[in-house]
């Protein structure tokens, strides 16, 4: 899967800030190792280039370091330059993820007006409900920045 320019740097404004970042590689842990692994697995913290997971065992961090080529390239597909470089593990006990909800959210009344850029860089998104979800964010998001008063006014 490609990105532009363009929308990694999209990606990059949105998410620049480090918990946005992790709160990213977070939600896209499931789509990169599928939900049984995701549910036995637990995304610390990303340091640098490198994500950090904790894994039940020796075992589970074997298994994943011979996986970690396609996890990282699936992390940056959906994160772009955003996605970490290598993943580092810790063993210890995972604490259980709350299930996935696999039903679609309801729609919103009004239609989501974006900026042509971000609509073009979520295109990239496989996956239906999580692009849904991440455009709706999105423009919830710069919406908030382009009303006045917002964090992106600049008035006094």
């Amino acid at each position: 899967m490609a990105f532009n320019r363009a929308s990694t740097g999209l990606a990059s404004r949105i998410f620049r800030l480090p918990a946005a970042r992790l709160a990213l590689l977070k939600s896209a842990w499931p789509l990169a190792v599928g939900p049984e692994l995701a549910r036995r697995t637990e995304v610390l913290a990303v340091e640098g280039r490198t994500l950090r997971v904790r894994v039940p065992d020796t075992g589970w961090r074997k298994v994943l370091h011979r996986m970690q080529p396609q996890i990282v390239a699936r992390l940056r597909g959906v994160a772009g330059e955003l996605g970490p470089a290598r993943l580092g593990f810790s063993e210890g006990q995972v604490i259980s993820a709350p299930e996935v909800r696999t039903t679609p959210s309801p729609s919103p009344s009004a239609p989501i007006r974006v900026d042509p850029a971000l609509a073009e860089a979520a295109e990239h998104i496989p996956d239906a409900e999580l692009r849904a979800v991440f455009m709706s964010a999105a423009s919830r998001y710069l919406s908030r920045r382009q009303r006045p008063g917002g964090e992106g006014d600049d008035r006094a």
